[in-house]
């Protein structure tokens, strides 16, 4: 894979990390930027390969979802994504969809349509406003799990701090509808928002936990050589990680979705 060439902030190597992936018998990385008083800011395990690009998989549905937003393939989260008929691997895919149920259940052909809609152009000089991974679209589709798009743990953590401040190149209304899209779990004074991705060989799990005291983002991604045994690993991992740190106080089994 690519190596990042883009420069991070200052981190700190936590070493006190590597059990918890021992444990689970996985090789990845995680990066936490955490931005509540007194904590340590940026935090890094496995520094270098947190420097190293891989498929964004379905953690794409993030940006991809504000091009079609603002590209209106799309108008809302109300919006019907007709289903083609065909029978595929997820019983979850074969409905006609929306953009809640699209990014709750990682419906990879409705993104295909969006892509095929936006068309390759548009969808570069999106990427390069947005400043997304290596910036490129091209090789099989979809691009973003069997093509060449590719981005870094630090990249993610970059991406994401922009779209909580609404930072990003778009309308302040289509981030925050895709931030509410995000939300995975919340509490009476938290918000946990995310995304899953996974390529067959290298799953992701990025996002952040909202408190009154400020955000904590996460980026983690790990090898899958087990296939689909691996991908609830990622879940526990970071939510373990997490709790350790304080910013979250939750179970660590995996939640239900897609595992795309």
């Amino acid at each position: 894979m690519l190596t990042c060439l883009a420069s991070v902030d200052a981190s700190s190597e936590r070493a006190d990390w590597a059990p918890f992936f021992e444990q689970l018998k996985v090789e990845g990385t995680i990066v936490i930027y955490d931005e509540r008083p007194g904590t340590e800011g940026l935090m890094t395990f496995n520094s270098v390969r947190a420097e190293k690009r891989f498929s964004p998989a379905s953690t794409f549905k993030i940006p991809h979802t504000l091009f079609a937003l603002d590209s209106e393939v799309i108008r809302d989260e109300f919006e019907t994504v007709r289903w083609d008929g065909k029978k595929r691997a997820n019983p979850e895919w074969d409905r006609d969809q929306d953009l809640r149920s699209a990014m709750r259940y990682s419906v990879v052909w409705v993104y295909q349509q969006f892509a095929k809609e936006i068309g390759a152009t548009k969808e570069r000089d999106y990427l390069k406003r947005i400043q997304y991974g290596n910036q490129d679209p091209s090789g099989k589709e979809p691009f973003w799990i069997s093509g060449n798009l590719e981005i870094s743990a630090h990249e993610q953590i970059k991406f994401l701090k922009r779209l909580y401040r609404n930072e990003l190149p778009f309308t302040v209304a289509n981030q925050r509808l895709v931030k509410d899209l995000m939300i995975l779990e919340a509490g009476h004074d938290w918000i946990l928002r995310g995304k899953a991705g996974w390529d067959g060989k290298v799953c992701w799990w990025v996002g952040w936990i909202e408190h009154a005291t400020g955000p904590v983002f996460f980026a983690l991604n790990i090898d899958t050589p087990n296939g689909t045994d691996d991908i609830p690993k990622r879940e526990i991992i970071t939510k373990t990680i997490l709790n350790s740190i304080g910013a979250l106080n939750l179970n660590v089994e995996p939640s239900a979705g897609g595992n795309g």
